[in-house]
């Protein structure tokens, strides 16, 4: 692609698109996404851009199901010949969810990448000009093209399946556990990092009934049973450490596994991935035993997105867990 090439940017809302309100004093969405262009200097130069005011969400509104909806909305897009791009605008407390998601079910070469901002447009150093440039930029650059969905925040650019928001305020919020794709080099995209992805799932549906729940000292297994009681299709646990769980949550585990309800097993450590290491009573070990699927290194809201696309694909148990043991590129 040319630094002429034709993207689509869909503005979704979030902190890119708030200002402070002088009655609360508290930011809300405001700011059309023709508002928000018209502040980036040299951003039309980058690209040919169209924009489209998709929604005006604050991150915490979307929703599994709106998710969905975009992913629509966005392969749509894709399937135009004459687009070669999209680059979204959004919320970053929930930004890696949705990302996620349009990266396990939207299958393209063409580059979708989202950005969002950790400072209003009434803060001093609002980022949202320079995420914005950078999405843009790293979406008409040609080495962007076949790694699936990625996140541009704070002069990096993250690949969906691995971005975190780490930090609750920092203008570098996303982490990786790799380390970033790309890089923001005198204002060029720089690519760190060969293509890897692994291939989009062919969901037909998304099954939302899925909780998740995070293991600490002494949780029992009343909430488990609770998600089960109110029809959870999943269950996604994040366990302390490895992968273990107190032996007090093990009934309700078990409840689960019994009644056809896959239960996926992540970390709540932020880095490493889940093993069954430990013999223990409601260690690992255990756990695999009883027929839990354990999530690499996902997550656990990942996990929980994964978990409903999966049940979208497919209902059975092992092929659910084929989905997440299946190693995933390096």
């Amino acid at each position: 692609m040319s630094g002429r090439a034709n993207v689509r940017v869909l503005f979704t809302g979030g902190t890119i698109s708030m200002r402070v309100d002088p009655g609360t004093g508290a930011a809300v969405p405001a700011m059309s996404g023709e508002e928000i262009v018209a502040r980036v200097h040299g951003l039309r130069k980058e690209a040919r851009l169209g924009l489209e005011d998709y929604a005006r969400l604050p991150g915490p509104h979307v929703t599994p199901h709106w998710m969905w909806r975009l992913k629509a909305r966005v392969a749509e897009i894709l399937s135009d010949d004459d687009v070669d791009a999209v680059v979204l605008t959004h919320g970053t407390d929930t930004l890696e969810e949705t990302a996620f998601l349009l990266d396990l079910t939207i299958d393209t070469e063409k580059p979708v990448v989202l950005t969002g901002a950790m400072r209003t447009v009434s803060d001093p150093g609002w980022d949202g000009p320079a995420n914005l440039m950078t999405a843009v930029r790293t979406a008409v650059h040609p080495d962007a093209r076949g790694r699936g969905v990625l996140v541009a925040v704070g002069e990096q650019v993250h690949a969906a399946a691995e971005a975190n928001k780490w930090h609750t305020q920092s203008l570098a919020s996303f982490r990786s556990p790799r380390g970033p794709l790309a890089v923001l080099d005198h204002g060029q995209v720089v690519f760190q990092r060969p293509p890897a992805r692994v291939p989009p799932l062919r969901a037909r549906r998304l099954v939302s009934e899925v909780d998740l729940h995070t293991m600490a000292p002494g949780v029992d297994d009343a909430l488990l049973r609770a998600s089960l009681a109110r029809g959870a299709r999943g269950l996604v646990i994040e366990a302390t450490g490895a992968g273990n769980v107190p032996p007090s949550a093990l009934p309700g585990i078990r409840a689960a596994l019994a009644a056809a309800v896959p239960v996926v097993l992540v970390s709540r450590c932020a880095e490493g991935r889940v093993a069954p290491l430990y013999g223990y009573e409601g260690g690992g070990q255990m756990l695999r035993e009883l027929g839990v699927i354990f999530g690499q290194d996902l997550p656990g809201p990942k996990a929980r997105i994964k978990l409903m696309v999966a049940l979208g694909t497919t209902s059975e148990v092992a092929e659910v867990r084929a989905l997440f043991e299946t190693a995933s590129p390096a």
